[in-house]
C-alpha cells in the first residue's frame, strides 16, 4: 500500500485533502512542516506527494528540484490556486508528474483523484476520443 504524504502551508486544505482520499487504499499522511516532508521522502516510504503551491516560507517552484535530489523516485502532484503559465513551463522542468487546481468543484475533486490514482500506477491514462473523429472512422 503506497503513501501519499500531503504537504500545504494551510491546514484547513490539507485536512480536506486527506478526508478526500480517505478510503482510498493510500496510506495518508499530510504534513505542517518541510521538517516533515524531507523525513519521510528521504526515509523512501512516500510515493506520491502532493504538493501546494507554498509551503512553509517557500514556493513549490524552490522546493521541487530539492525534493527530487532526495528522491528521483518521488511523484510530485502541484496543487496551486493558478495556472500561470511560466509557473508551468519552470515546474514541468523539474519533473512534475501533474498540476491541479485546487478542487473547488465536484469534477476538481475527481480530476485530482484520478491523478494521484495514475500517479500510483493502478490505471494508465486513456485519451478521449473525440466522437466526431469516430464517426469520421466509421465513414472510411
Amino acid at each position: 500500500m503506497g503513501l501519499l504524504l500531503i504537504a500545504d502551508k494551510d491546514s484547513e486544505t490539507r485536512q480536506q485533502t486527506a478526508k478526500l482520499f480517505a478510503g482510498s487504499g493510500y496510506r495518508v499522511k499530510t504534513a505542517k512542516s518541510l521538517v516533515e516532508v524531507l523525513r519521510d521522502i528521504l526515509k523512501k516510504d512516500v510515493q506520491v506527494l502532493l504538493l501546494g503551491s507554498e509551503f512553509g516560507d517557500l514556493l513549490a517552484v524552490e522546493l521541487i528540484p530539492l525534493l527530487k535530489k532526495c528522491n528521483r523516485d518521488l511523484t510530485i502532484i502541484l496543487v496551486s490556486d493558478e495556472e500561470s503559465l511560466p509557473l508551468l513551463r519552470k515546474v514541468r522542468r523539474e519533473g512534475i508528474f501533474f498540476h491541479a487546481l485546487r478542487p473547488m468543484t465536484p469534477e476538481g475533486r475527481d480530476e485530482l483523484r484520478l491523478a494521484v490514482e495514475c500517479a500510483f500506477g493502478r490505471s494508465q491514462p486513456r485519451p478521449e476520443v473525440p466522437t466526431r473523429w469516430l464517426r469520421l472512422a466509421e465513414a472510411y
